[in-house]
């Protein structure tokens, strides 16, 4: 099994368990495909939802430019949304889930 794919086991563990969710594991490999080489990254694998930057960079990085959603209050108010599904207690938010859960959340899966 490669690194990659064992990511993606324990990212659709997360969905399972800390969200209720049942992952679509085609969109999640897609998703996770998508983060690039950032998943093999500590710091940059997961996203801190206390800091705003980090937040936003979220927000315009991933909504705005790769979903290509426009600016709104309702973009924060999904990864808001997010961040209490995962959890806001729960330390590690993989940034692979996050952008699985903001991806269903608009219906963008043909993004990927």
């Amino acid at each position: 099994m490669s690194k990659r794919d064992e990511l993606i086991t324990k990212y659709a563990a997360d969905l399972k368990d800390k969200c209720g969710m049942k992952p679509d594991m085609d969109l999640l490999t897609k998703v996770t495909i998508g983060c690039g080489p950032s998943i093999y990254n500590a710091d940059a694998a997961t996203v801190s939802g206390s800091d705003t930057s980090e937040l936003a960079t979220v927000k315009n990085n991933f909504l705005i430019k790769k979903l290509g959603l426009k600016d709104s209050a309702d973009l924060d108010k999904a990864i808001d949304k997010v961040m209490d599904t995962y959890g806001r207690s729960n330390r590690n938010k993989y940034r692979a889930v996050v952008y699985y859960m903001l991806t269903k959340h608009f219906g963008k899966e043909s993004a990927y």
